[in-house]
């Protein structure tokens, strides 16, 4: 049976390498220290309220502030920032992520990307726990619109753009 079980996760894995998502950096301050992390695992919830889910891996920095309650925000990352990307899911850590990027934000309030394609702003509405991650549902607050539409997609293992 448990051999059943992880054939199936590497045919999921293999299966949603095919699955091209747009790139987000989520962001969030707790306690005074602005976090970040790059994800794809986001999607609507809904739009009454107008509302956002993200997947994250009990493991990663960002999931203690988020369960903790943390208000946070999405910004799905423009075609040209897969070096922020980078940056946001590697070995950097707390502030480091932030050395790249026009960051601006309230002091008591997430951080957001000033030239991300879109940015939204959330309050900590729920989390329910699955397996390894954490699901966050955020109801969506303000968002905040830049460039033309060219996001970072990310699929089979790596980046590129939409035609």
């Amino acid at each position: 049976m448990m051999s059943e079980v992880r054939d199936v996760a590497d045919d999921l894995r293999a299966g949603l390498r095919r699955l091209a998502k747009a790139v987000v950096v989520i962001t969030t301050r707790h306690e005074g220290q602005r976090h970040a992390m790059a994800a794809t695992a986001v999607s609507e919830l809904s739009m009454d309220p107008p509302s956002l889910l993200l997947c994250v891996n009990r493991g990663a920095s960002l999931h203690g502030p988020l369960a903790a309650g943390a208000a946070f925000c999405v910004n799905i990352l423009h075609a040209g920032q897969e070096a922020l990307s980078a940056l946001c899911s590697g070995r950097e850590k707390g502030e480091a992520r932030f050395a790249s990027g026009a960051w601006t934000g309230e002091e008591d309030g997430p951080p957001w990307l000033e030239d991300a394609q879109a940015s939204f702003v959330c309050v900590y509405e729920d989390r329910m726990e699955y397996g390894t991650h954490s699901v966050i549902i955020g109801r969506v607050t303000d968002v905040r619109l830049h460039g033309d539409v060219d996001p970072l997609v990310y699929v089979d293992g790596r980046y590129t753009r939409v035609a």
